[in-house]
C-alpha cells in the first residue's frame, strides 16, 4: 500500500465508521448489523437468521416483495437482487455468492417466469448445481407457484412444489413450516 492510499478494507471500515457516526445502521450481508449506541460507539449483531434467496422475474416483483416482507417478519433473512445489490457491484458474482451462502433457494414460478429466458433460468440452474452439495435429506430448493402455471419437468421430477394461490396466507404458513422445521434440524 502506498502512502496516502487506503486499502479496500480500510475504505470500507471508514465508510462504516462514518455511517455509524451519523447515527445510521449498517448491515453487511451475511455478516450482521452494526448499530450506533448513545455513547457514540456501536454494537454488532451477528446475522443468525436463515438466509433465503428469492429467484423471480421482474413481472412478479410485487408478489415477491410481499414474500420478502413476510419472510423478514417471520425471522428469515431474504435476499432479493433489487433490495440487496448496490450500484457498481458485479451483480452476476453477487447473485452466485448469495445462492451459495443461502440456507434456502425459493424459485418463484409464474406464467411469466416459465416462459422467459434469462437470469431466472440461470439462477435455477446454478441452485440445482449448488443443491448437489447439500445432503439428500435436506431441503434447499423450494419451488412455489405464484399463479397457475406449468412447473418445468426437471423440477417436477425432483422436487415437490406448492402454491401461494388462491390463499396466500395458507401458502405462506406451509412455506414457513417447511423452512422452520428444516432450519431447526440443521441446528441440532
Amino acid at each position: 500500500m502506498t502512502a496516502g492510499k487506503l486499502s479496500s478494507r480500510d475504505q470500507i471500515a471508514d465508510i462504516v465508521r462514518q455511517c455509524l457516526e451519523e447515527g445510521k445502521t449498517v448491515e453487511i450481508d451475511g455478516l450482521g448489523t452494526f448499530r450506533p449506541t448513545a455513547r457514540r460507539g456501536f454494537r454488532f449483531w451477528p446475522s443468525d437468521r436463515p438466509k433465503v434467496f428469492l429467484a423471480y422475474v421482474q413481472e412478479d416483483a410485487r408478489a415477491v416483495d410481499r414474500l420478502f416482507r413476510d419472510l423478514s417478519a417471520h425471522g428469515f433473512d431474504p435476499w432479493m437482487d433489487r433490495r440487496k445489490l448496490m450500484p457498481g457491484q458485479n451483480w452476476p458474482r453477487c447473485i452466485e455468492d448469495a445462492i451459495e451462502t443461502s440456507d434456502f433457494f425459493i424459485a418463484c414460478f409464474s406464467a411469466a417466469s416459465v416462459a422467459k429466458k434469462g437470469g431466472f433460468q440461470a439462477e435455477i440452474r446454478y441452485a440445482l448445481d449448488c443443491a448437489r452439495r447439500v445432503p439428500l435429506d435436506e431441503i434447499f430448493i423450494v419451488p412455489l407457484r405464484l399463479n397457475a402455471c406449468r412447473v418445468p419437468a426437471r423440477i417436477q421430477r425432483e422436487l415437490q412444489y406448492f402454491d401461494m394461490f388462491p390463499d396466500w396466507q395458507k401458502g405462506l404458513e406451509r412455506l414457513l413450516g417447511v423452512m422452520e422445521r428444516q432450519a431447526g434440524r440443521r441446528q441440532e
